[in-house]
């Protein structure tokens, strides 16, 4: 097995990375030669499949693809692909998953691929009574809901409980919300779970005498947990400028804050969900589910926080762990259909959703831990700036030979902005061809 560990992988050209990357996992010649043309030919997605996936389309919308290095995630290396826009994301994935490679890498596990699907009865008029009804047909109900996906089931998943809330106290009065819950084993579930509710409703409203609104799954999936935990020795910590035990310190009293403020743990949580939508994106999956669990999960006690948790053992190792909804899939949707998507999937060497969710989870982990240790450090401006730069001169119209220098400018000068990438890349055009501007050029 090729090792995630790379050195100087950024400085490689993008054929080389491409054709590495390619060849993870030990494919044929044959296997890696499509994987490449995946990537960067012509069969990854073409306007014909991206007609067939949504409505009205006008064309594609790219996002660079990237992948994070260093991540062993129980005992495996992984290589994980990476869809995101913002500079610094998978290099700070990849800086932590260094770190935490020298305490032996992540740690996960998961539960079940359990969702849940809400059928809103309204209209009811005695609620505890038609609670009661509906608890002693559980039976009879599971059974109903197994009926719609006699595939699923055949494979070890389906319905597996059936829950009925009473709300007396609502805008338009009591109501009761029955929560059915579905193991959806490698899909992510959506489809499967709304045509079980959709199912149960006649039999639901015939029971209760009510009348059934709403009938979705929820995207708040506790039941469908993913966790990691990392431990990174002290002295791994080390910089040039801060001692291990000064930014372990450093770290701790970041997620400290976080942990107590909404107003730090927006962001602190937004950190973590860079790096794990980069891969949701990357492998296909919904990743506006998987923030709207996120943030859910993070507000369930009443007042939102921290969905990570860091600390120090008894030895002063830096111990972080990260609990939270990951209700993705291998099976079905973009992840079969976007060409690009099923290779991420196939890089990642994962069997199962509940694999893919704790590498994603882990992901997250190490995002959390690259920026909180930015932070305790030199400040989060000054490893995202030079890659912010880069965009800003490209942006304003600098050719890709021009970069570097307009760059090195503004980074020199402190002031990296669209207006002073302008003065610079105009400067340097003048002072590359003296008589460009007195010809119009």
């Amino acid at each position: 097995m090729i090792s995630s560990r790379v050195s100087g992988f950024y400085r490689w050209s993008l054929g080389e990375r491409a054709r590495w990357v390619a060849r993870w996992g030990g494919p044929s010649d044959g296997v890696a030669a499509e994987r490449v043309n995946i990537l960067c030919g012509p069969n990854g997605l073409d306007l014909t499949r991206a007609d067939q996936m949504v409505e009205n389309v006008i064309g594609l919308h790219g996002l660079p693809l990237g992948v994070a290095l260093n991540f062993v995630i129980n005992g495996r290396d992984v290589l994980v692909p990476m869809a995101v826009e913002e500079p610094s994301v998978i290099a700070g994935a990849s800086f932590a998953a260094r770190l935490v490679r020298e305490g032996g890498g992540f740690q996960t596990d998961s539960s079940d691929s359990e969702m849940i699907g809400q059928i809103q009865v309204i209209d009811v008029v005695d609620v505890w009574s038609a609670r009661f009804k509906l608890l002693s047909a559980r039976e009879e109900l599971l059974q109903c809901a197994n009926e719609c996906d006699p595939v699923i089931v055949g494979l070890g998943g389906g319905a597996r409980d059936l829950e009925v809330r009473v709300l007396e106290s609502t805008p338009i009065g009591a109501m009761l919300v029955v929560h059915l819950v579905f193991d959806c084993l490698d899909a992510m579930g959506a489809n499967t779970v709304n045509t079980v509710c959709e199912a149960l409703a006649p039999r639901i409203e015939e029971m209760t005498g009510g009348r059934v609104g709403l009938r979705i799954l929820s995207n708040l999936a506790d039941r469908r947990l993913a966790r990691a935990r990392c431990m990174i020795p002290v002295e791994a910590l080390d910089t040039d400028d801060f001692a291990g035990e000064q930014v372990a310190r450093g770290i701790v009293e970041a997620w400290a804050l976080a942990s107590v403020d909404p107003y730090r743990a927006a962001t602190h949580n937004k950190g973590i969900m860079n790096g794990v939508d980069a891969v949701v994106v990357a492998t296909g999956n919904d990743w506006r589910a998987i923030e709207a669990g996120a943030h859910a999960y993070a507000a369930q006690s009443g007042r939102y926080c921290s969905l990570s948790a860091w600390e120090r053992d008894n030895q002063g190792n830096l111990i972080g762990t990260l609990e939270m909804p990951m209700a993705v899939g291998i099976v079905g949707g973009a992840t079969r259909v976007h060409p690009v998507a099923g290779l991420a999937v196939e890089l990642l060497g994962v069997q199962s959703a509940r694999e893919l969710a704790e590498v994603i989870v882990a992901v997250g982990l190490a995002q959390n831990l690259a920026a909180l240790r930015a932070l305790a450090t030199e400040g989060i401006q000054r490893g995202h700036m030079r890659l912010h730069a880069r965009q800003v001169a490209l942006a304003v119209g600098a050719a890709e030979h021009e970069v570097a220098s307009v760059v090195e400018r503004m980074i020199a000068e402190g002031h990296v902005r669209p207006d002073r990438a302008e003065a610079i890349l105009a400067e340097h055009r003048r002072e590359v061809n003296p008589g460009s501007h007195q010809r119009g050029q």
